[in-house]
């Protein structure tokens, strides 16, 4: 899978993202997934801005996107390249966040980055998916962490 964002590979835009997870406005936290490689990952990108709602509390004069949400949005990376490689768009899907394992804290995230987060598949075995993610800023290391999911097909 290619470090830096390749168009010749598939992309979801914020249209196709909530069609493939169940994350929506003010807890989604991802704007897009580039460089889809079924099976191997992908990488999202959340552009910070100073309008999100956290940063009214964390902190009002030196505003940090909180570690926590670093590693959702790695999360909800991980769903879509998830998804994209079981073909379950538009399927109604439970996804369980069951492990965060190794998660380091590098630097700061602060309103103006664009926060790419580059998730690469571990282990993907029916419902139980395990990937390792970097969060990256202008190529440098901001966080990192390897999440382990499940995902269950719901029913409606």
């Amino acid at each position: 899978m290619p470090t830096k964002i390749d168009p010749t590979f598939p992309t979801a835009d914020l249209s196709m993202i909530k069609r493939m997870i169940p994350h929506r406005y003010p807890f989604l936290y991802i704007d897009r997934v580039n460089n889809l490689e079924k099976d191997k990952g992908g990488i999202g990108v959340k552009n910070v801005t100073c309008n999100e709602p956290f940063f009214q509390g964390h902190f009002p004069s030196q505003p940090i996107m909180p570690g926590v949400l670093v590693i959702e949005a790695m999360a909800q990376t991980a769903a879509v390249v998830v998804n994209h490689s079981l073909d379950m768009i538009d399927e109604k899907l439970g996804i369980y966040l069951l492990a965060v394992d190794n998660a380091r804290f590098r630097k700061m995230v602060t309103p103006g980055d664009v926060l790419e987060l580059h998730m690469s598949v571990l282990r993907g075995r029916g419902k139980l998916w395990k990937l390792d993610g970097k969060a990256m800023v202008e190529d440098k290391l901001v966080s990192e962490a390897v999440i382990t999911a499940m995902w269950e097909k719901l029913e409606v």
